[in-house]
């Protein structure tokens, strides 16, 4: 071979390599990197098919619950994740965590390994079940029927998904009652109970009070008013059935006030014996209406008749 062909065959090589190039670029393309799959929120699981085993083989005694108590041990954190997606909801996430461990406890004495299924797939429901039944029972502020929570919590829902295509406005019951395919009275049923979960303190700026007025003091006190006027129809026709001078001893002291020593002066008697007609006449007119229930007669849900005292009240009224 002559230096010149070894020349051109050395100028074609670099040539050649780069013709390959391309080739090398395709045959990468085939074969792509695989993709991570997602990872399952309860990967971190334990292994626990082998204690479960040896439980269910064990009679019930101290080692069946202390093997259960290490299997629970073991199985606490997934319980505080599924805790902590409820967390933010009026409850402290301590408190969360506590309830989700005893669904914890609840899953892994009732799970029967014999049935084939994960344990995971048992316990997850068991823990969300006892976490939503802590919800129900403990934290409305008011005794709301469970049909009616559950109308409450579809109907949350189905404000959250549709406010979201609203352009912010709220959605109306017609939208609501479509969406969730119930009736336009369980979705106000629902609306209302929406309200129900917590109760407003009395103690609460009422929206625009610029003063401070709050709930309490839009609300009514009893009115003694009432029980006077209770009293006075009591006493009325037993004042009309007294003797004149009685009546008219009556009249000067509780309606115009005067003194029982200026009664005495008027009526020509004395001062005792004016206190003792006194005393005697709102006796009188108190036994006759207590024996006659003529307060019940008056109004028969108030069993509360006038004393002596109330007697006087009610005639100087």
């Amino acid at each position: 071979m002559t230096t010149a062909t070894r020349t051109r065959d050395r100028n074609r090589r670099p040539a050649a390599r780069q013709r390959k190039a391309p080739t090398e670029r395709r045959q990468q393309r085939v074969h792509p990197t695989p993709r991570r799959t997602r990872r399952h929120p309860h990967d971190d699981a334990p292994d626990s098919a082998a204690d479960f085993a040896a439980i269910a083989a064990l009679p019930e005694g101290p080692e069946r619950a202390a093997l259960r108590r290490q299997v629970v041990e073991a199985w606490i954190p997934m319980a505080e994740r599924l805790a902590r997606q409820y967390r933010n909801r009026g409850e402290s996430l301590e408190d969360l965590e506590q309830v989700a461990a005893l669904g914890l406890t609840k899953a892994v004495a009732r799970y029967d390994p014999e049935r084939g299924s994960a344990f995971e797939s048992y316990a997850v429901p068991t823990i969300v079940g006892e976490i939503k039944r802590h919800f129900r029972d403990h934290l409305w502020g008011l005794h709301v029927p469970r049909r009616v929570q559950e109308l409450r919590n579809r109907v949350r829902v189905s404000i959250r998904e549709l406010s979201l295509n609203l352009d912010g406005r709220s959605p109306t019951v017609a939208e609501i009652a479509q969406h969730s395919g119930m009736p336009e009275e369980d979705v106000l049923a629902g609306m209302e109970a929406l309200e129900s979960f917590s109760p407003l303190s009395l103690d609460a700026e009422l929206p625009g009070a610029e003063d401070g007025y709050s709930l309490q003091d839009t609300l009514g006190d009893s009115e003694p008013g009432f029980d006077l006027v209770l009293y006075r129809e009591a006493v009325k026709p037993h004042l009309e059935r007294l003797p004149e001078r009685e009546r008219h001893i009556l009249y000067l002291r509780y309606f115009h006030d005067m003194t029982q020593s200026s009664i005495a002066d008027r009526l020509g008697i004395s001062q005792m014996h004016v206190s003792r007609l006194i005393n005697r006449t709102c006796k009188r007119i108190h036994d006759e209406i207590e024996g006659a229930g003529g307060a019940d007669a008056v109004a028969a849900d108030r069993p509360d008749t006038p004393a002596p005292g109330k007697a006087r009240a009610a005639a100087s009224a």
